[in-house]
């Protein structure tokens, strides 16, 4: 991999994030070829061929009565670009989730970070475990937007003055902040997307409420699209049940 010379790299700001899903083997009829099995047998394979639209009561049974293993039986890979404090919340996500990252080791990183955009809510109110985000100021906008921006670019000049120097990239990089954005890959199955999106979403169907940080909720609901259309019986039955992960 090359690295790009340091004078063509100018910061850049975001404050959004990308979700990709890059492949998939996911559908409705993995969950009920695999929950079929108990008392079909063989015959269970059927289910491939048929229409799952027709046996959509027994997913929501089996989501309601948290039989959660057929649910696990399908694949997807999501590429995912976004800042690095939102992979260090993700990589709490452990069972059922396989990830690999950027490497700051191999590659020279490039000035992407993350500003949040005019809508992100910058204001903590109430005590812990009982608190709400406000909208901030415009005056407060403008005071966290122009220093992140300063201090992004201060670490960036650091991190490019002791490459410059000869200095290894994987000592380099310790100067560089959270708010850098990294790329990775990350697959999961139904179950643990359930899971993650319990937990990293806000939604009035939730039984168990939820306070996600927005950045990694922002990636959550992005996801969230993508399997609803891979598996929409499937997505319905953990809505109608409290999306609680069986």
């Amino acid at each position: 991999m090359t690295d790009t010379p340091a004078d063509d790299l100018k910061p850049l700001f975001r404050s959004d994030v990308t979700v990709e899903l890059i492949k998939h083997t996911a559908s409705d009829a993995d969950v009920l070829f695999a929950a079929r099995v108990s008392t079909a047998g063989e015959q269970s394979l059927e289910e491939l061929q048929k229409d799952p639209e027709r046996s959509k009561g027994l997913i929501n049974y089996l989501m309601r009565d948290r039989h959660g293993s057929p649910f696990e039986h399908n694949s997807m890979t999501f590429f995912v670009s976004a800042p690095i404090f939102v992979f260090r919340e993700f990589m709490r996500h452990r069972v059922g989730w396989s990830y690999n990252e950027e490497s700051g080791r191999y590659r020279e990183l490039e000035p992407v970070f993350y500003v949040p955009g005019e809508d992100r809510k910058l204001v903590q109110q109430g005590r812990p475990g009982k608190y709400e985000f406000v909208q901030g100021t415009p005056e407060q906008h403008k005071t966290v937007t122009a220093a992140m921006e300063e201090s992004y670019r201060q670490s960036y000049a650091a991190y490019q003055e002791m490459l410059a120097a000869g200095v290894a990239r994987e000592v380099a990089r310790a100067t560089l902040p959270v708010g850098l954005f990294s790329s990775m890959y990350a697959t999961c199955n139904a179950r643990s997307l359930m899971h993650f999106l319990g937990l990293r979403t806000q939604h009035e169907l939730a039984k168990v409420p939820s306070f996600p940080q927005r950045e990694i909720e922002m990636v959550a609901e992005k996801m969230e699209a993508e399997w609803a259309e891979l598996m929409p019986l499937t997505h319905a039955a953990y809505n109608a049940n409290g999306r609680v992960a069986p």
